[in-house]
């Protein structure tokens, strides 16, 4: 029997090694595709592989300015010749639309983030001014605090445009969102692999402000405070939390097997979430921690698991 193989979609091998390590472990082979350079053979036959998209919303700053077209071109390929593929095309124009994912999250009854969507420099300042200081802008399609820039009023907004200090975003959607306020400084992060929940990490935004723990957002002062871990679990946040509860629902229901969801716990009492990440990568401290019972190694059981599955029903 050929060897169970999962096809990795991605536009950052850097990112790879702890799934290799844990593929490995598995006895699964994990053959990497990297979006910035195939050739897709429409007439071909798919690999007898399930195919894994971990498309990510910033590969245009990594030089795979298509990114998304790639890996939707390839999914749509394989999905139409049966293949089990895991976060597929529906998943990856979620992965790319931070107006999609807050769409979905009212939908569902969620306490999303007030936020405006414009094309426009004049579009914008209108939301500004329509959103109420302070506010935050932010990308569409984001990752890594793409576009993330805190204003105390809208006339600060209308010097920034003035002056070209605005990135553009490279879909031409800008968004104003309401300004948070954490209760202690910090946001937290829940994965789910194969649709279920495994843990939640506390992320430390000290050295940024609330919804944003990029460097562009920080916050005068805040370097003289005590150091916290970046990273670090909240047990007490389980599969039974309220939200944990409400996001697997709205996960399955979107075919989102892979995520990590961010929200939010702001000093007036909202849990707030604002964030479906599909390409998530785990820390390495709290992996460490966890041993087998972290994230990487259930992606690679759970995609394994798969593998096998089809590789057995081949030989059958």
């Amino acid at each position: 029997m050929a060897r169970p193989t999962v096809i990795v979609l991605h536009d950052n091998e850097e990112w790879l090694p702890p799934f290799q390590r844990a593929f490995e472990a598995e006895g699964v082979a994990l053959e990497p595709w990297h979006l910035g350079e195939r050739a897709i053979d429409l007439d071909g036959v798919a690999p007898e592989a399930v195919v894994w998209s971990r498309l990510s919303a910033s590969a245009h700053t990594r030089g795979v300015p298509h990114a998304f077209d790639t890996a939707s071109a390839i999914l749509s390929w394989a999905e139409a010749q049966g293949r089990r593929v895991v976060n597929g095309s529906r998943v990856a124009s979620l992965e790319v639309s931070k107006v999609r994912q807050h769409a979905l999250l009212r939908a569902a009854g969620l306490d999303a983030p007030r936020t405006i969507a414009a094309t426009s420099d004049a579009a914008l300042a209108a939301a500004a001014r329509q959103i109420g200081s302070p506010f935050i802008t932010k990308h569409n399609r984001g990752g890594k605090g793409l576009g993330v820039r805190r204003f105390d009023s809208p006339e600060e907004l209308d010097a920034a445009l003035a002056a070209g200090e605005l990135e553009r975003p490279i879909d031409g959607i800008a968004l104003v969102q309401e300004l948070l306020v954490a209760r202690d400084a910090s946001i937290t992060r829940a994965e789910f692999v194969g649709g279920r929940f495994r843990y939640a990490v506390r992320v430390d935004t000290s050295q940024g402000f609330e919804l944003c723990p990029a460097d562009a957002c920080r916050v005068p002062g805040q370097d003289d405070a005590e150091p916290a871990p970046l990273f670090s679990l909240r047990p007490e946040i389980t599969a039974a939390h309220p939200l944990v509860r409400e996001l697997e629902a709205l996960l399955a229901r979107e075919g989102v097997e892979i995520a990590g969801v961010e929200f939010l716990e702001t000093v007036d009492g909202r849990t707030v979430p604002y964030d479906i990440n599909t390409n998530t990568n785990y820390s390495p401290d709290v992996e460490a921690e966890l041993g087998d019972r972290g994230a990487a190694a259930a992606v690679a059981r759970f995609l394994g698991d798969l593998a096998r599955d089809r590789s057995a029903r081949r030989a059958a």
